[in-house]
């Protein structure tokens, strides 16, 4: 498997535009935006440009990367991407993608399909590991435009995203009875955490949930809330509660506008995090990314179940919208505020105006109208 020469390299015109200082003038004034950041850092009036590793994915992955491809083109970001093939059934990541990884520090990817049941384990949570991409942040929120049934809905939902329930330590005790361990530590509980409390206070957020199941696994979830109490206590202005992970998803369903910042353990996250995302408007606008202490891996922020979708891929409809936005948290991370911000707006006009719009939110238009719309509202 060999890198793409297309994308391994960059045409003399496009390195000029990288070049040209009158593209790059940032403002610290968008360096939260619509999706937020964590951290307070000082952007530059001029930006090197940045090489991205770039994993296109299984089924409508590679219409979606693609999307954002041209997007990037289109307002001249300052970066550049080096393209690889992988593939939920491959055995492992390549290595030649997590040295690229390494080097580069920062990732988009679209979908990879993991099968179920019995087989491969899945290359999304190799990624995790391998990378030690700690947090899942997902922002589920009101785009204005698309009608949902719930309106002030703006959660950020942070997930572990090393352990738990996936850390796939099961065996076969004997024939007919399966043992699967859940681990939890002390030292991930902690990070993950001050991960959610950092980014609340960074960004203005006024509560955290914890969300958990300690009425019953009673050590495991134990541990959890020991450890999110010990780190609320050092941050008396922010907010802090805990629900239960049943309760919790009845009140996401109910009442969303309640919610602020969760903090939950891999598994809960993952199930918060797909229901706070159909309640807000669907998967497909929902933008996310998984970050650790030096590299970060930018996708679809909730569930990518259409990734198999033959009919999406044949007829050319996916949504490309999370992944838009998914790459604008990926620009803020890069330090590209006003980039960042330049696609936002583009695609929030987009949403606002509803002339263009594909199946899955009421509308028929295909991926590269979707692009071609967004490319045009750009500033």
């Amino acid at each position: 498997m060999k890198m793409s020469n297309f994308t391994k390299l960059i045409s003399r015109a496009a390195m000029e535009r990288l070049r040209d200082p009158s593209n790059y003038s940032s403002s610290a004034t968008h360096s939260r935006g619509m999706f937020g950041s964590i951290g307070g850092r000082n952007y530059s009036t001029f930006a090197a440009p940045r090489a991205v590793t770039l994993i296109p994915g299984d089924g409508i992955g590679p219409l979606v990367t693609g999307a954002v491809e041209q997007v990037m083109e289109a307002m001249h970001a300052p970066l550049y991407f080096e393209k690889y093939d992988v593939h939920g059934d491959m055995k492992n990541v390549p290595q030649e993608v997590l040295d690229s990884i390494r080097k580069n520090k920062v990732c988009l990817k679209g979908g990879l399909k993991t099968p179920v049941g019995g087989g491969v384990h899945s290359l999304n949570v190799q990624l995790r590991k391998e990378l030690d991409l700690y947090a899942a942040r997902v922002h589920c929120l009101n785009l204005e435009g698309l009608p949902t049934r719930h309106q002030n809905v703006d959660i950020i939902v942070i997930r572990e995203n090393t352990e738990g329930e996936y850390s796939g330590v099961e065996h076969e005790v004997v024939p007919g009875v399966v043992e699967s361990l859940k681990v939890v530590t002390k030292f991930n509980s902690e990070r993950i955490a001050k991960y959610a409390f950092e980014y609340a206070h960074a960004n203005n957020r006024k509560k955290v949930s914890a969300v958990h199941k300690a009425n019953i696994m009673k050590l495991a979830d134990g541990l959890f809330l020991e450890s999110c109490r010990e780190v609320a206590s050092k941050y008396p202005s922010i907010q802090y509660n805990e629900i239960i992970v049943d309760n919790c998803c009845m009140q996401l369903v109910s009442k969303p506008e309640q919610f602020d910042v969760m903090v939950t353990p891999n598994l809960y996250g993952n199930l918060v995090a797909n229901t706070a995302a159909g309640i807000a408007g669907g998967t497909g606008v929902m933008p996310g990314g998984n970050v650790g202490d030096e590299y970060a891996v930018f996708e679809q922020g909730a569930s990518a179940g259409n990734v198999g979708n033959e009919r999406l891929v044949k007829l050319k409809k996916a949504n490309p919208v999370a992944l838009l936005l998914s790459s604008a948290m990926m620009l803020r991370h890069l330090e590209f505020p006003s980039f960042a911000h330049r696609l936002e707006t583009a695609v929030k006009r987009v949403i606002a105006d509803g002339k263009c719009r594909t199946k899955d939110l009421g509308g028929d238009s295909t991926t590269q109208q979707v692009v071609d719309a967004v490319i045009a509202n750009l500033d």
